[in-house]
């Protein structure tokens, strides 16, 4: 079975940079093919990893309430529904060198997100089996964690800037995981985006207050705010990026 390592913090920590960077790093390593999972209703990890996307799981499930109403099905005749949405989620699967990648996406208008988390619950199950790692990009919040969307997990690499909010928030996030009784091997926090590499003793302070692991610190490079405006993938960051190799040190501290 692959090994799931969720990734998660508070929003706008740098979470999906990240995330993107070491799907990538794996990959170059002989790690893959790697299951890349774009978690988020908002999602943009496809756009770090530049890649297209044509359909979500939050699309095929609009496709299939739609073609239900409709007078003359777009299910061939003699197909049977679920072999139709069978196809429909294959076709949802970007396939790259490295990677394939699953976008969550979201529904259409009003509603909650419940069916679509169902969708993603049960295309995580189906293919664990045929990747070495599943790499799951979680939105800002802990909803993937708490309705125990992710199969077992053995990782959880928690994101935080340097506040001791983001912090904060990947306290509560470790306290989740461990009341959903998930039980990973490892929980780890990085501190992503810290001037000149550095974090201060606030910061450090916090750290051992909500009794979290650093595994390391990412600083802050204006090259990847710059890949972010030019809509330019943050996987195409030069060889020598200080993100590449403090990210290339976090990796063989985790010994993936």
């Amino acid at each position: 079975m692959a090994k799931v390592i969720a990734v998660a913090g508070k929003g706008g920590v740098g979470k999906t940079t990240l995330t993107g960077l070491l799907i990538q790093y794996l990959g170059e390593t002989g790690k893959g093919p790697i299951l890349a999972v774009d978690a988020d209703a908002n999602s943009n990890l496809n756009e770090v990893l530049g890649v297209e996307v044509e359909k979500t799981l939050g699309d095929v499930r609009e496709e299939i309430a739609r073609a239900e109403m409709m007078t003359k099905s777009p299910i061939p005749p003699g197909m049977s529904k679920a072999d139709y949405t069978e196809i429909q989620f294959t076709r949802a699967l970007v396939e790259d060198d490295d990677f394939d990648l699953l976008v969550m996406g979201r529904t259409q208008g009003k509603g909650c997100y419940c069916f679509v988390n169902g969708l993603l619950q049960s295309q995580i199950q189906r293919l664990q089996g045929s990747y070495p790692y599943i790499i799951v990009d979680n939105e800002a919040g802990m909803e993937h964690i708490s309705r125990g969307v992710l199969p077992g997990m053995e990782m959880a690499i928690l994101v935080s800037d340097c506040s001791r909010r983001g912090v904060q928030a990947a306290g509560r996030i470790k306290e989740l995981i461990a009341e959903c009784d998930m039980h990973p091997k490892k929980i780890g926090l990085i501190i992503n985006r810290a001037p000149n590499g550095q974090i201060n003793d606030g910061t450090r302070e916090e750290i051992e207050k909500q009794g979290l692991d650093l595994l390391g610190i990412v600083p802050q490079d204006e090259l990847v705010y710059q890949y972010d405006c030019d809509g330019t993938p943050t996987v195409q960051l030069p060889a020598d990026s200080p993100v590449r190799a403090a990210l290339k040190g976090i990796v063989a501290k985790l010994g993936l």
